[in-house]
């Protein structure tokens, strides 16, 4: 598992925007990852999936607004 890069503060140099567009940079590539580790899982193990999206469909059904 790889360790977070540290970026520097704000009082340390780097501007604020910097950042932020890294921070947004690495969530957009961690749910690509995600994304694709679903969808993997969801073809490796269908059964397991069906029943994945069934419990989601009833949480559904039974949420309340």
């Amino acid at each position: 598992m790889r360790e977070p890069q540290r970026t520097e503060d704000t009082a340390g140099g780097a501007p604020a925007d910097e950042n932020e567009a890294a921070r947004r940079r690495r969530r957009a590539q961690f749910l690509r990852e995600l994304h694709e580790a679903k969808e993997l899982r969801n073809r490796v193990q269908p059964r397991r999936a069906r029943a994945e999206r069934m419990r989601q469909a009833m949480r559904m059904r039974t949420f309340r607004w």
